[in-house]
């Protein structure tokens, strides 16, 4: 049983795997409030990704919370590793294993109510541009049509978004999109093929554009940490950056659900900090103990950055704040928790991955 009661705010740093998933897929009384007041299962495809275990599992337990234990969470993906899947079903989620781009394969998926879209392609998109686009466009438009009477949350990038002056407090929801590089390009792609579904078919749809989620494992602030621990040099050309828990990222993610609207409804999800990349590297060495870190380049006046303001007056703050997030990951690396070891590139100016 959850107690709701105590948040995460303040709590100690995880220690083990077991107690980083329990405090990744925590929810809130507001996750498991949206929930319960809609009907139907969730059906999460992209489960196998980073972020989607950790999200089926926070869907599993608000409903497991409300007292509806008859509700479905089904998470879709390849599933390439069979022993993969072992985790979810014993977390109490359906699993079905399927690659969504072969004919048929969306047929073959039960007609749920409601549906979280995080499939996407980024990292080796240079390098294979028409199945970046296929996953990244093409399938939006294929799933959007097929759970045409669904609401659907489709989940974005704030790489739709140019780079914006660092003293703007990043771009809004309203402002026009500007992706630099084919990923990008592909990514508002499919926030185009899902809003033209909405459009023609009237179907709920809410598009998360997010950066960046952390989870210890990997994510922004692991990246810097640790060049800081290896005493690596620190491009800080790309000087300032949102981020934010990917607990409360699945959170806004989930409650999306509640919002979604026909045409869709878009929520940058992210810190309300615009943290600057140099303070973060000096701040993990006091938290590291290691000697002032290396720093090279110098800060750009633009940035990728997101104004989430939305974000929070839809579903609150972030539960874990930024300082908090930094004295987990440094605690996490002493500890000698497990990484996945995958980049997130953030550094990237040109759109290249």
């Amino acid at each position: 049983m959850i107690d709701l009661d105590l948040p995460l705010t303040g709590a100690a740093a995880p220690r083990s795997e077991a107690e980083l998933d329990e405090y990744l897929s925590r929810p809130t009384a507001g996750t498991v409030n949206d929930l319960a007041a809609m009907s139907g299962d969730i059906l999460v495809l992209g489960a196998g990704g980073k972020m989607g275990y950790t999200l089926c599992r926070m869907a599993r337990r608000s409903f497991d919370v409300a007292g509806l234990r008859d509700r479905q969470v089904v998470g879709v993906s390849r599933f390439a590793d069979p022993g993969s899947r072992d985790r979810f079903g014993e977390a109490g989620i359906e699993t079905i294993a399927a690659d969504l781009l072969e004919t048929g394969a969306l047929e073959s998926l039960p007609d749920a109510p409601n549906v979280v879209y995080l499939a996407g392609t980024k990292f080796g998109s240079t390098g294979n541009l028409p199945a970046t686009w296929a996953m990244n466009t093409l399938l939006p438009g294929l799933v959007a049509r097929h759970f045409s009477r669904a609401r659907i949350v489709a989940l974005s990038t704030g790489n739709v978004y140019p780079l914006v002056p660092i003293a703007s407090g990043g771009a809004t929801e309203t402002d026009t999109p500007g992706p630099v590089g084919e990923y990008a390009q592909s990514c508002l792609g499919r926030e185009r093929m899902f809003g033209y579904y909405s459009d023609r078919l009237g179907l709920p749809v809410a598009i998360i554009r997010l950066n960046y989620a952390n989870a210890l494992r990997y994510g922004v602030l692991l990246d810097v940490a640790l060049k800081v621990a290896a005493s690596e040099p620190i491009d800080v050309s790309m000087g300032h950056v949102n981020v934010i828990w990917q607990g409360d990222a699945s959170v806004a993610i989930l409650r999306a659900l509640a919002v979604s609207a026909a045409p869709p409804v878009v929520v940058n999800v992210s810190g309300p900090e615009t943290a600057s990349v140099r303070w973060i590297a000096s701040r993990f060495a006091e938290l590291l103990d290691v000697t002032r870190p290396s720093i090279v380049g110098a800060e750009s006046e633009t940035a990728l950055l997101s104004n989430s303001s939305r974000c929070h007056a839809l579903f609150g703050y972030p539960a874990v704040p930024l300082d908090q997030l930094l004295q987990w990951t440094a605690a996490w690396i002493q500890g000698g928790g497990r990484l996945l070891n995958k980049p997130t590139s953030f550094q990237v100016r040109d759109g290249q991955f």
